[in-house]
């Protein structure tokens, strides 16, 4: 068992009864931060860690980092796969590769206001989950049931949440 295997492993044991146990405790707050730069670009801190964002040229932007939407395809994919590893994990499924890929389609018109008929998010996401292991393809099928139910970045896709925005001017 490698290492990360053995952390994984330790974290499946030592979440499942205490969180059961006490919901309070069970609560936990996420942060990032934002500054805008250049045309439409930002830095963007989480913890200890920046990234940049920016758009495309036909977007306003100088293509110098992924933008918002590919962020969020890639925190979806990357959710997928940690989702993946803790609940095969957990169920004793084994699994020797994970890959994903994903894809939306975006109407630019809702985002520049030229039709408030048309969204200004995705009108649809596609994922791809490939996995390998010697596992039956059954249940493989039955772990893709148990990851879509508990995967955090595709339920804040699939379902609403209230968002409370304000505005400070400084």
């Amino acid at each position: 068992m490698t290492s990360s295997t053995t952390r994984l492993a330790d974290v499946v044991a030592a979440t499942s009864d205490p969180a059961a146990a006490d919901p309070a405790a069970s609560q936990v707050v996420f942060r990032a931060s934002a500054v805008a730069h250049d045309a439409v670009a930002s830095t963007i801190t989480m913890g200890r860690y920046s990234v940049e964002v920016d758009e495309p040229p036909t977007l306003g932007g100088e293509d110098t980092a992924p933008n918002p939407v590919e962020y969020y395809l890639g925190s979806l994919l990357s959710c997928q796969i940690v989702t993946w590893r803790y609940w095969a994990e957990k169920l004793g499924i084994t699994v020797e590769e994970i890959t994903g890929r994903a894809e939306g389609d975006l109407d630019v018109r809702g985002f520049f206001g030229l039709n408030d008929s048309v969204r200004p998010g995705f009108s649809e996401v596609r994922v791809v989950i490939t996995v390998t292991g010697p596992e039956t393809e059954e249940r493989y099928a039955e772990l893709h049931r148990i990851v879509e139910s508990h995967c955090p970045v595709l339920d804040l896709t699939v379902n609403p949440t209230p968002v409370r925005s304000s505005l400070e001017v400084g």
